[in-house]
């Protein structure tokens, strides 16, 4: 069964959400108030009306509740311009009670029927006089939100060690597996330093090549192999993936570099770990 379906997103860079158009002309870039497990929330239409699969859906579709108005506009803008004032707020009452934990953001719903404020802390954090100080200050219903470093990361932004704005703060919407294996694949080295981003996890664009060196690495003998050569049995010293190298050692000590399509034959290959140079 077919579905037609519309993608919000309601942060830059934030995670897209199919809703039901509800027969609204949209388009692309327009805005659009629908309902959400938060609340009454205003979203950005980033995909234009099409059909998907019943399976391909996660939960039950919500409606889109109507095309934004300049009354819903000017409640977004309002409400953004109050964010300010309650970070000033909430990070003084933090203090008074002396909690472990780094305030990141704070957003209202549209409609102004909850304050939700993101904030990250090493273990688990007793905030519930906290709440109770905001609930007075802001008369509103607060939810306090607890992230991880990755999102921590997205919500602040910075500078990568490329140089470059962080992916996630700019243009991931949503965070990807990244594994050891995969930088081991890509011959980086495994020094924390040299592989983990802003937030202390690996970089997010490890995963973004590894799928290019799984191919590449496919028929490429494995570090300390014993290949057959034009002189004679060689032992890899190691490969260049990309341009699909190898560099090995005959038994008489010499070093030769071949393209992997100029090996006689590759003999066995050892049961080592690859720690390709």
């Amino acid at each position: 069964m077919k579905n037609k379906v519309v993608g919000i997103r309601f942060k830059q860079a934030g995670k897209k959400y199919y809703f039901d158009p509800n027969d609204i002309d949209l388009n692309v870039g327009e805005y659009a108030v629908v309902e959400t497990v938060r609340g009454i929330e205003m979203g950005e239409i980033i995909e234009a009306v099409k059909e998907i699969d019943e399976s391909d859906l996660i939960s039950a579709l919500k409606p889109i509740l109507r095309k934004a108005t300049e009354q819903d506009l000017a409640a977004y803008e309002k409400n953004q311009n109050s964010i300010p004032e309650v970070m000033q707020v909430c990070g003084k009452y933090v203090r008074e009670h002396a909690l472990e934990m780094k305030l990141l953001s704070a957003e209202y719903t549209l409609d102004r029927s909850k304050l939700i404020i993101y904030f990250t802390a090493e273990g688990r954090v007793d905030f519930r006089e906290l709440v109770k100080d905001l609930a007075n200050a802001f008369k509103v219903r607060i939810e306090l939100r607890q992230v991880g470093a990755r999102d921590g990361a997205k919500f602040l932004g910075g500078i990568g060690p490329c140089g470059y704005l962080l992916c996630c703060n700019t243009f991931l919407g949503e965070f990807e597996t990244v594994s050891i294996k995969m930088a081991k694949n890509q011959n980086l080295s495994l020094n924390p330093s040299n592989i983990s981003g802003l937030c202390g996890k690996l970089l997010c664009c490890i995963r973004y090549e590894d799928d290019t060196y799984t191919e590449h690495r496919k028929g490429m003998p494995k570090y300390n192999s014993v290949v057959s050569t034009e002189e004679g049995e060689a032992r890899v010293l190691s490969t260049n993936l990309l341009d699909r190298t190898v560099k090995v050692e005959t038994k008489d000590k010499n070093v030769f570099t071949y393209h992997v399509d100029e090996l006689k034959a590759i003999k066995y290959y050892d049961d080592v770990e690859n720690n390709d140079a």
